[in-house]
């Protein structure tokens, strides 16, 4: 996805952060695009910037102290790095959270979108979780 292409109200909501909170919203923002070109910006929940592809991939909030990357992934999406900080047993999304100054795992992170994505254009991880069970 283009510059031109991404979503102003994405934009409006990093621009309000902290300066370290925007830089590493726009990194992982930058990630997110490169696990997928096709993934589409959008605004929910009048300000929360959401990443879609066939169903949502992931969406960041910022906290007084850290910043949020949710994963919508039902937590059938492996976590070998042990990324995760929260949300381990959560039926529809689980958190990394960023604190002022930690590394952004790219490769590790990376991966989980792509997986996510791949979940995402097979029908969603709901019906693979169903498959799996049923």
């Amino acid at each position: 996805m283009s510059a031109e292409e991404r979503h102003p109200g994405v934009d409006e909501y990093l621009a309000g952060l902290p300066e370290w909170q925007r830089e590493l919203g726009q990194r992982l923002r930058d990630l997110v695009h490169e696990a997928d070109p096709a993934v589409e910006e959008t605004v929910q929940r009048r300000v929360r910037p959401y990443f879609v592809l066939d169903g949502t991939v992931c969406a960041l909030l910022a906290a007084k102290d850290h910043l949020n990357l949710f994963l919508y992934d039902g937590a059938i999406v492996p976590d070998p790095q042990g990324i995760i900080t929260a949300g381990h047993d959560n039926t529809t999304a689980r958190t990394i959270a960023f604190r002022q100054g930690d590394p952004v795992p790219h490769d590790a992170l990376l991966e989980m979108l792509r997986t996510v994505i791949a979940n995402n254009r097979a029908g969603g991880w709901r019906r693979i979780k169903a498959a799996k069970t049923g």
